[in-house]
């Protein structure tokens, strides 16, 4: 059974780190699109960050994030990170862990420009309160 683990969320000041962790099991990480997801108060999820499957290392990031947020994956441990360095306010949400097959797709924008539709597989999400 295919089942993905976030862990890590927590409570930091504005301006401090957090890395959460993605934990895959039923399947091997490097062979699917892995991305990273918030949801604020509401019913979006926006997509924050994607890393590439079929063993690529590449990756993608919307621009709410991009210099701030890294995303990675340890292919031994079978876990995709995300390092939030420079915290704000703004991004306090639920952050979920979601994969796709790669499919004949050869990059996780493909997927990830389709927003959260895009994603088949999902956690259950941790939770990131940034406040002072």
């Amino acid at each position: 059974q295919l089942q993905l683990v976030e862990s890590g969320g927590g409570l930091v000041q504005p301006g401090g780190s957090l890395r959460l962790s993605c934990s895959a099991s039923g399947f091997t990480v490097d062979r699917f699109a892995m991305a990273w997801f918030r949801q604020a108060p509401g019913p979006a999820r926006k997509e924050l960050a994607c890393i590439d499957g079929n063993r690529g290392h590449g990756t993608d990031y919307s621009e709410l994030v991009k210099g701030r947020f890294t995303i990675s994956r340890d292919d031994a441990k079978n876990t995709v990170y995300l390092q939030m360095n420079n915290l704000k306010s703004d991004d306090t949400g639920i952050y979920y862990c979601a994969g796709q097959p790669m499919g004949t797709q050869t990059t996780c924008g493909a997927y990830m420009g389709r927003g959260s539709g895009g994603f088949s597989y999902w956690g259950k999400g941790t939770p990131v309160n940034v406040s002072s």
